[in-house]
Formats: structure tokens, sequence, C-alpha cells
């Protein structure tokens, strides 16, 4: 178990209430019909000391919380000044800018999100509800307040800046010079070896750009009515009903997933098996050991399926490789051979959808790990699974909401998502029945389809945890020490961002009213099955210590891949046992 880190304060440490007041500055300053300076935030954000940025406060650069926000912008966010928030390119024009759809668009690794940038310095962000909104101000608080520290640090050590300037942008540095350089910003090697990953081998270059001037961001709240999130919603579902013409979502029975559009599709459609030897044959060239060292590494492993999740592994970035445009033709003909469809969200919301036929899965393709028995039933299924890459926070109230709506069959829901743990290691696997809502403020009881032992099996070296405790927060930097401690104490151990509010769509699914506000929620009669898994790629009470410090790499295939044979073991049993029933009544 991990214990909280244990500081000394005069006063009592900051918590909830110094959150709140962020949230409160925050929003009220977005109500501003023009631009307005994130710099005014600073006070009240480093107030609240969010535990994603422990070394805020100190004069050297926060490392974690540089590496966290850099995986959640795009790169030229080192030219950007300005932010324009809107739900769609209708918004957009509206206020101002018609020619936004034309801008470049550009990526996070780290955060699925549709941004354009004007090539100069305006960035346009599309935003799916308000939890982008409390998600994106704070990245580029934290950005900009560990940027300046760098642009300062590099201006007041002595002979830093002509230093910077001398050594070479790339090649060899003389040790003497690497190692004053690493002295002065007050960085060690292993430091450096960050910055160079997260700057893409670029780290000089990056470094004077920091170095050429203080950075502050402006934000503009172009649309932020609940009718623009629901307009987006709306486009999101008429492109998923093109994508998938023909396939009668809203008569057949469905079961709606919230995971990603890698995984179950590779569970499914057997291409990596498939195409095993020239995956093996990629990872044989001498810049790619490692990927074959790894496979060596694992045959110690005896866990289920751990020789399949390597594959997975090697085939994203076979796939990622630029010479490899026909195999990812190849991939997406196997799909298709399978009954997957993938629609790639192209306007509004920045969320991909897959839908699959379960009567034209190849059975002798799938994954192993899901040949359960009497799977050759599944060749009369009438049903769809509907696979989101999963919304973030109150978006997916807005998502489920809008998918029951079309939809008159819904058999299941089931959630997969990342999470902070408060008890467990980064790489377990955390299954809640309570779930505590930030956003609606409702404790929702549920009946989670999924146990410990539906897990374990495919765990090489994550722990299967059932019987937990979940939180869904507004924000990953809108927690604190105490305010974590406070909600440890009080049993929960899960911190994530989706489950409530799905569970408050779900309450709508359920009752009569609207979802209710600060009530406790017994869902145990909710009219299908609910079935949430979520796996620890944090653990905030180890200082510093999140995916900024640490990348899940392979290791996070592990429970990334246990989760969804477990989500789709079930769904398969779930549907044999359906049709099963209406063969008896029939």
């Amino acid at each position: 178990m991990v214990s909280p880190v244990v500081r000394s304060y005069a006063t009592p440490p900051p918590g909830k209430q110094e959150i709140d007041l962020f949230l409160r500055a925050m929003h009220t300053l977005l109500r501003s019909s023009g631009e307005v300076q994130l710099r005014a935030l600073v006070e009240t954000y480093l107030a609240m000391e969010p535990s994603l940025h422990v070394d805020a406060l100190e004069a050297t650069v926060d490392l974690a919380c540089l590496t966290y926000v850099t995986l959640r912008l795009p790169s030229c966010i080192d030219r950007v000044r300005h932010v324009l928030l809107g739900q769609t390119e209708e918004t957009f024009r509206r206020r101002g800018y018609p020619e936004v759809e034309h801008w470049q668009p550009v990526e996070a690794p780290g955060r699925r999100r549709k941004m354009l940038f004007n090539g100069e310095a305006t960035l346009a962000v599309f935003i799916a509800s308000p939890s982008d909104i409390d998600d994106l101000v704070p990245t580029l608080l934290a950005l900009e307040i560990e940027w300046n520290k760098l642009h300062d640090r590099l201006h007041r050590q002595p002979g830093l800046l002509a230093l910077l300037e001398a050594v070479p942008l790339d090649g060899p540095v003389p040790t003497e010079d690497h190692e004053r350089l690493l002295t002065g910003l007050g960085i060690d090697a292993a430091g450096w070896e960050r910055l160079q990953t997260i700057w893409d081998g670029q780290a000089r270059a990056r470094l004077r750009t920091v170095a050429a001037g203080r950075r502050h961001f402006g934000v503009q709240l172009l649309g932020g009515s609940l009718n623009d999130f629901r307009r987006a919603l709306h486009v999101w579902w008429r492109r998923v009903e093109h994508g998938a013409a023909g396939s009668d979502l809203e008569a057949r029975p469905v079961y709606f997933v919230s995971s990603n559009t890698h995984s179950l599709a590779n569970l499914l459609s057997g291409f990596a098996r498939a195409h095993e030897a020239e995956l093996r044959h990629f990872v044989e060239r001498p810049e790619r050991r490692a990927l074959a060292a790894l496979a060596d590494n694992l045959q110690e492993q005896r866990a289920p399926g751990i020789y399949d999740n390597y594959l997975y592994y090697v085939q994203r970035h076979f796939l990622a490789d630029p010479g490899q445009r026909h195999a990812q033709a190849a991939r997406a003909a196997a799909e298709g051979e399978s009954g997957i469809t993938f629609i790639r969200a192209t306007q509004a919301l920045a969320v991909d959808a897959q839908v699959i036929d379960i009567a034209k899965l190849k059975l002798d393709r799938i994954d192993r790990r899901l040949r359960i028995p009497g799977l050759e039933g599944l060749g009369a299924s009438n049903a769809l699974i509907i696979n989101v890459d999963y919304p973030l926070g109150y978006a997916a109230y807005q998502m489920l909401h809008t998918v029951s709506y079309h939809t008159t069959v819904l058999q299941g829901l089931y959630v997969m998502g990342k999470a902070a743990t408060l008890n467990g290691r980064i790489g377990d696997v955390m299954i809640a029945n309570a779930f505590l809502d930030e956003h609606s403020g409702n404790t929702y009881m549920v009946n989670n389809a999924f146990i410990a032992q539906d897990i374990a099996p495919f765990l090489a070296f994550g722990t299967a945890l059932d019987g937990q405790q979940a939180v869904a927060v507004r924000g990953t930097f809108l927690q604190n020490h105490r305010y974590l401690d406070e909600l440890y104490q009080a049993g929960y151990t899960v911190v994530e961002m989706e489950a409530g509010p799905f569970l408050d769509a779900l309450a709508e699914n359920t009752f009569l009213d609207r979802y209710p506000v600060d009530q406790v929620v017994n869902l145990f009669g909710a009219p299908y099955e609910v079935g949430i898994l979520h796996y620890a790629s944090d653990t905030p009470f180890s200082r510093g210590n999140n995916l900024g410090a640490r990348t899940l790499s392979y290791f996070g295939m592990d429970s990334t891949y246990a989760s969804a044979v477990a989500i789709l073991r079930r769904i398969f049993g779930r549907e044999l046992a359906r049709l099963k029933q209406e063969r008896g009544s029939g």
C-alpha cells in the first residue's frame, strides 16, 4: 500500500475549498465575451496545490508535470498565444472565424481532442463538454508556469544562456559543457533524457525557444451553452449513423462500450497473428532491438495471451511506420471482413467509434482468450457492439444520453478507462461498486458485472482489485493531497473521470426524472447490465509519480487487454444467453 505524502504546514493544507475557489474563478473569468489571460488564475491555481503539480511553487522545473502537460498538448503549443474554445465549426464561424476548418489539424499524444492551428499563434480547440474546459485550462496554466520558470532560470543563471546558444542543436556536446547545462537547469541526466523524449529529441532547440520569451496564454470561450454541446453530439451521432449505414442502429440490440479503438479490434480481427512473421521481421532491425529483447523477457511469464499482447504492441509501432501504409490498408480490410466498421470523428467531437456486427465475426481469427463454450452460436446474433473512444468527463453523460435516445434495445454498458489508484500500483485493474460523481454530487450504488476473477487470469504484472469505491472528478489537476487523503479516509480508492457521468445518464434510463443532485442512488434496478473497469495509470500519493514521470509503455498492455478480454467475454456470454432465451420462448 502506498502511504500519503507527509508535509508540514503552519496552517491547514489546501483542500477541496481551494479547488472549488479555483473552479469558480476560472468559470467566471471565461464568461467574458473576449479573450482572457490565464495569468489571472495563477494565484488561485497555486493556492490549491494540485497533486499533479507538486513543485509548482519551487524555482526548479517540475519535470513530472511538464511531461504530463506536454503529452496532452500539440507540439505547436510553443508558438501559440491565443486559444479558442468552441463545439463545432459553426460555433467558430458564428464568432468570426469562417476559415477555421481550413486550419492545420494538430494532435496531442496523450489527449484525443480535435484541434486546429492557424500556423501563426492561434489554436482552435473543439470541446465536447465543460469537462474539456476543466481539463484544458489547468493544463495550459501548468505549462505556462513551468515554461516561465525555465525561461527565468536560463536568464538568471550566470552564463547559462550563452552556453545554450553556443552548443550545437544536434550532435555531441563536450561533457563539461553538457554537465554545466544540466547544473544550470537544475536537472540530472535522467531529467535531460526525459526532456529529449517529450521534445522529440530537440531539447536544445526547444530550450532556445523558451529562452526567447516568457509564455502567457489568452483563452476565449466562443460557445458554452448546453445547447451548443447537444448540437455537437447530434453532429457526432449523424456521422456514426452515416458510417454504419445499413446496420439499423435504432432497431437492433446494442452493447455499448467505452474503451479505445484498438483493443477490441485487435482481439477480434486476428490481424496481428496473421502477420506475425512480418511483425517479427520488423523488430529484427537494429534500431528496434528493445522491441525484440522485450519478447525474450516476456517468455518467463505464464499469463494467457501475453505473447498476443506483445504482438499487439509491436503492431502499433509497425503500423505507425511510414513505410507500412500497405499494412494499414490490410488491417482495415481484416477488420471489415470481421464485421468491424471504423468511424473516424471528423467534425465536432474527437470521439472515434466502431460498430461491430457480432454475427459477422470470424471466430477462427479471434484472440484465443475469447473462445468461450458455444461461441459458434453467435452466428445467429442480430446484435451490435458500439465502441467509442472513451469520452472525457461530462461528455460521457452526453454520449450515453445520445446513444440511448437513438437506440431502443440497449443490452449493456461497459466502461474501460484509466484512473488513479490510492491503494494500488500502476497497472492494477480496479473494480468498484460505489461511485461518487463530483458533477452531480450523487453517490451511485452499482451491481458491477465484473469481479476480480474475471480479470485476474489474464493479468501477468498487475492485480485485480474488486470491492473498490470510485470518485469521478472534474479534472486531473483538480485534486490536492489533503482532498485525496480525505477521499481515502472515506473509503474511496479510485479517482477517475467518466464513470460518474455515465451513471448520471444511466439514472435517466432507469427513473422517470432527470438525474438527481446530491443523492445516494441505487442502480441495482437498471434496465441493462453495467460493467466498469479501470486500470491504474497514476499513484498520486507517490510524489510526482504519474504518467508524466512513468509511462505505462508495454506493461499498460497487460491491464488494458485483460480488461478488454473480460468485456468481450462478458458480452459474448450475455448474447449467447439472450439467443438461447429467445429460442426457448419461440
